[in-house]
């Protein structure tokens, strides 16, 4: 069963650093996801795009939202897809989900993955 496991949640002060991570299981050893993603749902509102990398693991795109302070990657031999969160704000207060896409070509910015987690829980207040 494949499965798609979410990690480094937590509760940070303003201006401070987390790093999220997400390691898949259940896939055939040497399978790499084509596209790897980021989303995030604050209470009451939808399912938020926040970055995407492709299987190449350079090609990789943020939210404008989270530019300059949110970097994603990848490490396609244990794949897996990291977040790394900097400067954070009260209002990246979020569940943050990772998501991932068997198709080639498919890095979509709505929630429509083949595979997703339950996510992590980040909370950013003083």
């Amino acid at each position: 069963q494949v499965q798609l496991a979410e990690s480094g949640g937590g509760s940070v002060q303003p201006g401070g650093s987390l790093r999220l991570s997400c390691a898949t299981s259940g896939v055939t050893a040497g399978y790499w996801w084509y596209c790897m993603a980021w989303f995030r749902q604050a209470p009451g509102k939808g399912r938020e795009w926040v970055a995407s990398i492709r299987s190449d693991g350079v090609t990789a795109s943020t939210a404008d939202s989270v530019k300059g302070r949110f970097t994603i990657s990848r490490e396609n031999t244990k794949n897996t897809v990291y977040l790394q969160m900097n400067n954070l704000k009260p209002e990246d207060t979020a569940m943050y989900y990772c998501a991932a896409s068997t198709t080639e070509g498919y890095c979509p910015l709505k929630y429509d993955y083949d595979y997703g987690g339950q996510g992590t829980q980040v909370t950013v207040s003083s």
